[in-house]
């Protein structure tokens, strides 16, 4: 006889999850849902703690494979359009200043589609907590190149290698002067919780690149042919160090990419400035 799974035994995070649409849509060997996973038990500490509850969280996505996480989660989410989810997220902080407000998204919904409300968030050091999910491709409509992918890879729409240098988000973000940029990557989820609880805990407008595995559009296109090969690939190529500066901010695909904390300011955030109060 097969033992049965007793009732009480749930998820750590089954408090913050919709149950009901799991399983999730995305591919197996995806990233995203290390990336929201890590992000969640970094909310679920947060409020654990006393400094957030459940209905102050707010989680705003535009278009894109990343974009569905806001079915998935048990708080209050809006799935907007396409690029648009900056702008949307603003409106919510301004309207209500005492939640806390996050966006998510991929390289393409935020860097590219979105990219003109990025440079101005972090202008005006909006309080916003923005994820990038950067699978250096758009891959949910068939791996096209992206404001994100190294250049010499292949996409779909690059068969010859992708001619352009690639947008480094981190130095464009940084050069705003918000309050918080960092990177971190699916291969290592306890740094995505650990700059993500460290965000929480602050005002102003904070920016986190999460490199990503998308083992379908991208991965088998430049020859890894199972979800494993990429992830070590990936892992291979990651760096992790203490206080890097900007110039190590720059990366390829046969050198890889340094994660860290690029960018740590406490200035004051944009409610404050305009007399709004502040939230977390």
């Amino acid at each position: 006889m097969t033992a049965q799974p007793s009732p009480n035994l749930r998820h750590p995070l089954s408090d913050l999850l919709d149950e009901r649409r799991l399983p999730h849509s995305w591919c197996p060997g995806c990233g995203i849902g290390i990336a929201l996973g890590a992000i969640l038990r970094a909310v679920k500490r947060r409020i654990d703690e006393g400094y957030l509850t459940k209905d102050k969280v707010v989680l705003i996505t535009g278009i894109g494979c990343s974009a569905r996480a806001a079915l998935y989660v048990s708080f209050d989410s809006a799935h907007t359009i396409h690029g648009r989810a900056i702008p949307f997220a603003t409106g919510v902080k301004l309207a209500k200043p005492w939640l806390s407000v996050m966006v998510f998204g991929g390289d393409g919904d935020i860097a590219g589609i979105g990219g003109n409300h990025l440079l101005h968030a972090a202008r005006r050091n909006m309080d916003l907590l923005v994820f990038m999910i950067s699978n250096l491709v758009y891959a949910m409509t068939g791996g096209q190149v992206a404001p994100t992918t190294p250049r010499g890879l292949y996409t779909t729409t690059t068969p010859h290698g992708n001619p352009e240098r690639p947008v480094n988000v981190i130095k464009l973000v940084a050069s705003q002067n918000p309050n918080y940029v960092a990177r971190a990557s699916a291969t290592h989820p306890p740094l995505i919780e650990t700059y993500t609880y460290k965000a929480l805990g602050m005002e102003g407008f904070r920016f986190i690149e999460i490199i990503s595995m998308c083992p379908e559009v991208f991965g088998r296109h430049i020859g890894y042919n199972d979800p494993v090969a990429l992830y070590k690939a990936i892992k291979s190529k990651t760096k992790v160090k203490a206080n890097p500066s900007l110039d190590e901010a720059d990366y390829d695909w046969n050198h890889g990419w340094v994660l860290g904390e690029f960018v740590v300011n406490e200035n004051p955030g944009y409610l404050r400035m305009i007399g709004r109060g502040v939230g977390p």
